[in-house]
């Protein structure tokens, strides 16, 4: 019997791509989202991978989301923390809503995923949750002072519940993509896009795929001495 993943914020752009691969390469998979119906269809009618429906940054909604997906599928071996929003704008600016909003979901859904799902890695001995960071929670990005704070904070959080899991065979990591070809940065102005990409050594921006590849590499049976690591998939953008 597979293996089974959940991935939050599943059904499009990054999420999808990581399904995708996670059931190419022999998961069960579930795809979480929060609002978007007629991609959740789309992706069940393009590759048959059912889509769960639940509020990331709502702790109860995670508990009773992740009891479903175990109901149908079978217990949750894998989880992929990718869902996030940004709310972009200067402290100056920013909103107290926009400021919470942003660390309940981006960092909160990673606490609320990991309570639903870490108890049952640990009793059966193995598991892997892999949590997508970013380039701006590693080096600050002017106007994000939110989604930098949530997105340093899950590199945190990776380490600390790395330590938790490793004797239980539970590993947990992160990766850091920098800027992707995706619907979210698809909105950033062309001009503004010019001189991002500008920065990046290797001359463009990533696929969605190539993140894909960096978290089957974590999730994988014979991963178990990888933990605690974020890795940085960016093009050579941000090296440290």
């Amino acid at each position: 019997m597979s293996r089974v993943a959940v991935v939050t914020g599943g059904t499009r752009g990054i999420g999808r791509a990581i399904c995708e691969r996670l059931q190419a390469d022999g998961f069960t998979v579930a795809a979480n989202y929060a609002g978007n119906d007629a991609a959740a269809d789309q992706l069940k009618a393009d590759t048959g991978i059912p889509s769960f429906k639940f509020d990331v940054g709502d702790h109860e909604a995670c508990l009773e989301g992740c009891a479903k997906v175990v109901e149908a599928l079978g217990p949750i071996d894998v989880v992929v923390n990718n869902a996030g929003i940004t709310r972009d704008g200067t402290l100056h600016k920013m909103s107290y809503d926009d400021w919470h909003e942003v660390m309940r979901i981006n960092l909160g859904g990673c606490f609320n995923m990991a309570k639903a799902c870490f108890p049952g890695m640990r009793e059966r001995k193995w598991g892997r949750i892999v949590n997508i960071g970013s380039i701006n929670g590693q080096a600050g990005q002017y106007g994000q002072v939110n989604y930098a704070a949530a997105k340093s904070g899950i590199h945190g959080f990776t380490k600390a519940l790395a330590q938790e899991g490793a004797k239980f065979g539970v590993t947990v990591n992160a990766i850091a993509p920098g800027y992707i070809d995706t619907d979210m940065v698809a909105a950033v102005p062309e001009p503004v896009l010019e001189k991002i990409v500008a920065k990046i050594p290797v001359g463009r921006l990533g696929e969605a795929q190539e993140i894909a590849r960096g978290v089957a590499f974590l999730c994988a049976e014979n991963g178990g001495f990888v933990t605690g690591s974020t890795m940085s998939i960016n093009g050579g953008q941000h090296m440290y």
